[in-house]
Parts: C-alpha cells; sequence; structure tokens
C-alpha cells in the first residue's frame, strides 16, 4: 500500500467485506471450478501443517508482514472461506492501528442501499457524487460474468450448511484472529455509513 501512497497522494483507501458466512460459502462453491481451491479443500481437513503450507503458497500476506499462524486445520467446507475473511479483515484492521488511512465498505449496505452508499463512497473519494446514478447500474451486472466463477457456472453448486459443530469451530477462528463470533454485531471499525 505504501507504493501505492507514494504514486497516488490524494487517493483514498478502501477495504470491501461482507458477511463471514456468505464469504465462506462463495468461496465453496467457487472451489468447484477452481483447481487451487480445490486443493486446499482436498488437503485442509489432514493437518494445519498442510494448511500453512498451502496458505504460504496461495495467500498474500497483509502489508508486507506474516501476521498471522495460518497452521488452522480446515476441517469443515466453511472453514477456508472463513480463514481467508478472518486474515483479510485483521489485516485491514491492523493497518488502521498501524496510522494508514483506510476505511471500510461493507457489500450488504451496497445492496440494501445501493445510491445512498454510493454518494457516500464517491463523497469520502473526493469523486463528483452525481456519479452515483451511473455507479448503481454496475450493481445489475454480474462482475464475472464469462469467467469460470460467473454466477450463472457457480449458483447451481450447493451451499454447506451451518450446522452447531461447524458454527463452534468457525467462532473458534474468528476468537483467534479477534473478530466478532456469529451472530454478534459484524460491523467493523472504520466502516462508512450512509445513516
Amino acid at each position: 500500500m505504501c507504493v501505492y501512497r507514494e504514486l497516488f497522494p490524494s487517493s483514498r483507501c478502501l477495504f470491501l467485506y461482507r458477511d463471514v458466512l456468505t464469504v465462506a460459502k462463495s468461496l465453496y462453491r467457487v472451489s468447484m471450478v477452481t483447481p487451487a481451491y480445490r486443493f486446499i479443500y482436498v488437503l485442509g481437513p489432514f493437518s494445519g501443517r498442510a494448511t500453512k503450507i498451502l496458505a504460504d503458497a496461495y495467500v498474500v500476506h497483509p502489508t508486507g508482514a506474516y501476521l498471522f499462524n495460518l497452521g488452522v486445520r480446515l476441517d469443515n467446507e466453511l472453514m477456508i472461506g472463513v480463514l481467508q475473511f478472518a486474515v483479510t479483515t485483521a489485516g485491514y484492521l491492523d493497518m488502521r492501528r498501524r496510522g494508514i488511512d483506510i476505511s471500510a465498505v461493507r457489500y450488504e449496505d451496497l445492496v440494501a442501499r445501493p445510491l445512498d452508499m454510493c454518494r457516500v463512497v464517491l463523497e469520502f473519494c473526493h469523486l463528483p457524487v452525481s456519479l452515483a446514478e451511473l455507479a448503481v447500474k454496475a450493481f445489475h451486472v454480474d462482475s464475472q460474468r464469462n469467467s469460470v466463477i460467473a454466477k450463472s457456472v457457480v449458483g447451481h453448486f450447493k451451499e454447506p450448511q451451518l450446522t452447531p459443530e461447524k458454527k463452534t469451530r468457525v467462532n473458534e477462528l474468528l476468537e483467534k484472529f479477534g473478530l466478532p463470533r456469529l451472530g454478534e454485531p459484524d460491523i467493523i471499525e472504520g466502516t462508512l455509513s450512509c445513516c
């Protein structure tokens, strides 16, 4: 991020996040058509060491520092998505703690109030708020169309269900990263809002 700040000092930095279970279920469906992710889903349940090796190979670590021990046993089909959510969200929060000027946008807020949230984002980025209506039109298009992970491709795969055992494991992982447990308020620090 420092390089971008040097090259574009007036740019604004945003972190887009969404509900952890939505991320986990979506990533599971994507793994059905993406060999690298499928490989992680197949090997993840065997040991935390396998997860660490795979994470070192596939995960981009936040801001030049290996902040987390990713040696987590991925013993159910939600865990890799939860792990990805946890690593990126904890990385965002770490950047804020270190004084990096970054804010967040919650995907669910964008979907619930697209025009209002687009105005907030544009204003935050010092861009003309008059572009909000044009920005909202993008919500009607699959951003992944014509790709292997288009909604029309991955949308027919069955989502994994959240059982009490899976919920316990997910909450343990979220706690490890200092993030809210399932069912707790999940608006993270620095999130932009239209209300």
